[in-house]
């Protein structure tokens, strides 16, 4: 395994991979990435499973028996999802056994269709957690505001759950909010605490990509100074709220009856802009009891020459709010970022489903 990745581990970071494809998986490639890469969890979104269904043709042979069949598009597009979700579970079965079930996750996302409505999200995690069918298995649910209840009924329901798509502060400790209290309601009737496993994706590239476009229309040299900080400031800074609520009584309450923490997970850390360091969100952001999900060029990336120098969260809390303040005095508005990149993040991922359900649709009329 690569040292440099060993240093991360090593460093309190779960390394997990953003990407899954029946080709991945067949090959043996995900066994290999646990092997050599350190690789010990797995996360998907509809982006990632309408690439894999456009190349090669490892979902041939089940679209095939799926058309013959008369299974309905959407339900063919489950099936596949689920297959793959499943085969993945398997794999990195051993890696949840070593570590206690903390590691060896494999996360699958309800239909990003429903962001917006709390029933539904309720009901789509529970008919994905039935299908699946793996202790390993993570539900991604968004932070979106209808999203925040259905993420405590799931966990309340004993659904280990990944809240994706947070970008902001505030909203993160809703997530916070929303997590204990569902521990709280499992714990009231009778559910082993230790079984439900949470992480909070919270996105880090897209805040930079962002605000950089906005400081270029400001166009002064001050706002030029300014870009590249607003992502790793704002993750930072939500470790900083991460670490108030995991040292509060009601997190400890919850601790004591066998709970563990909602880890922190930085997501979208591919760099977007090519002159930062292609591993700029894993280097700044290293933390203990964290993870970083990677796609497969940055993990290789970090592997062959990330610069881990220890934690570069705890001790960066005064620089953090001091970038995000000169962001402010620049004319940055931190409350429209963020609202426009959940409104995009929904819109990308709902596009992506899209495309997902025609492409299945497209091969089942062929087959």
């Amino acid at each position: 395994m690569s040292e440099i990745i060993k240093n991360l581990s090593g460093h309190g970071v779960s390394v997990w991979l953003d990407d899954i494809s029946r080709e991945r998986l067949r090959t043996g490639n995900l066994e290999t990435l646990i092997r050599e890469k350190g690789v010990v969890g797995v996360t998907s979104n509809p982006t990632i499973f309408a690439s894999a269904l456009s190349k090669g043709d490892a979902y041939t042979t089940q679209l095939h028996d799926l058309a013959v069949r008369g299974v309905e598009v959407e339900e063919a597009v489950r099936a596949i999802t689920t297959y793959d979700i499943r085969w993945a579970a398997d794999v990195l079965r051993p890696v949840y056994d070593a570590t206690g079930g903390i590691d060896g996750r494999v996360s699958l996302e309800v239909d990003p269709r429903l962001a917006r409505e709390t029933d539904k999200t309720i009901a789509e995690a529970r008919a994905l957690w039935w299908m699946v069918d793996r202790p390993n298995l993570m539900i991604k649910i968004p932070a979106t505001v209808e999203g925040l209840p259905a993420i405590t009924r799931a966990l309340a329901e004993g659904i280990s759950v990944n809240v994706t798509l947070i970008f902001s502060l505030e909203r993160y400790r809703a997530v916070m909010d929303a997590w204990l209290a569902g521990l709280e309601q499992a714990k009231a009737a009778g559910l082993d605490l230790s079984a439900i496993e949470s992480v909070a994706s919270f996105f880090v590239s897209r805040v930079d990509t962002e605000i950089d476009k906005r400081l270029d229309k400001i166009g002064s040299p001050e706002a030029a100074a300014l870009k590249g900080k607003a992502a790793v400031a704002n993750a930072q800074l939500a470790y900083a709220a991460f670490e108030e609520v995991v040292g509060s009584p009601r997190w400890q309450a919850l601790q004591a009856a066998g709970a563990r923490p909602q880890r922190p997970l930085w997501a979208s850390t591919g760099t977007k802009d090519p002159s930062y360091p292609d591993t700029l969100y894993v280097d700044e952001l290293v933390a203990p009891g964290t993870v970083n999900t990677m796609p497969e060029k940055t993990l290789d990336a970090v592997a062959d020459h990330g610069k881990i120098t220890g934690d570069t969260v705890r001790g960066s809390y005064e620089q953090a709010w001091n970038s995000m303040a000169a962001l402010k005095d620049a004319g940055i508005d931190y409350d429209d970022v963020v609202r426009v990149l959940e409104e995009e993040g929904v819109e990308k991922f709902e596009a992506s489903w899209n495309e997902l359900l025609a492409t299945v649709a497209a091969e089942l009329r062929k087959a």
